[in-house]
């Protein structure tokens, strides 16, 4: 990879994402995608299936590093080491030590099942950081209070609803301290009645100034919680704005057939 990198920004841009490209071979998933978030800000991404919104999150943390352009969480770039004339892939170690800056909450639950929800939520910042696990549980209690659980401490996943695991989920992402969290369709896995009860501590986080991007299929949720929104569409970032105005007056056609169809 040959990409220039000026890592300079304003101190309040947390997020960066540069002319992202990522391909399989002929296929372009993502075509020159560029993005910045702020700190505090709330970010929601919406479009058709396969518009390229999830391997967008992916490549932010490194899950799926791109084929060309970069990202930079708080000046750094991530997954590669500035070279003066190149970027170089850092090792695995360095990389694990960046994305443990990155909370990301997937569609599925992912919580480990031999564990209660308590040492889901202490694990993480064990296993990621080398904290010890004595220094964690208050901080973990206190997390699975604030997502509403602190009664369910010692349930093991197969005994909460899908709600309750995502609730977990969210917890344990927060247990590592991130600068930035990411949130893949979170209740696109839970029935209808189970949707509020993950959204409404989505919007708590955002009120409380956690900057989060969020791909979402809930165009209402969009509109309650982003201050931005962004419609992917083939790969490429048709449009963005403010949330109010994208949502109700588009300006471009794709935009305005893809409303037209979901709310």
């Amino acid at each position: 990879m040959s990409d220039t990198v000026d890592t300079h920004a304003g101190n309040d841009v947390v997020l960066e994402v540069r002319n992202v490209v990522k391909s399989y071979g002929a296929s372009v998933v993502l075509d020159g995608v560029s993005l910045t978030v702020r700190r505090g800000e709330t970010v929601a991404i919406i479009g058709p299936s396969g518009s390229g919104k999830s391997t967008l999150l992916r490549a932010i943390n490194h899950l799926q590093p791109p084929t060309r352009g970069f990202v930079l969480l708080n000046g750094e770039v991530i997954g590669y080491r500035v070279g003066t004339r190149a970027l170089r892939q850092l090792p695995e170690r360095d990389v694990l030590r960046q994305r443990a800056r990155i909370g990301f909450v997937f569609q599925s639950f992912n919580l480990f099942p031999h564990l209660t929800a308590l040492e889901n939520v202490a694990e993480a910042p064990v296993s990621a950081l080398g904290r010890a696990r004595a220094e964690v549980v208050d901080e973990a209690v206190a997390l699975l209070d604030r997502v509403g659980l602190s009664h369910r401490i010692d349930a093991y996943p197969r005994q909460l609803s899908g709600g309750e695991q995502q609730r977990v989920a969210i917890a344990r992402a927060l247990a590592l301290r991130p600068q930035l969290m990411l949130f893949d369709e979170p209740t696109s896995a839970l029935d209808a009645e189970l949707v509020d009860e993950v959204l409404n501590v989505i919007v708590d986080l955002a009120r409380t100034g956690t900057t989060l991007v969020i791909v979402t299929h809930e165009i209402a949720f969009a509109r309650r919680v982003a201050d931005t929104v962004v419609f992917m569409n083939e790969g490429k970032i048709v449009e963005s704005g403010p949330a109010t105005r994208v949502l109700d007056k588009p300006r471009e056609p794709r935009t305005q057939s893809f409303l037209a169809l979901v709310r």
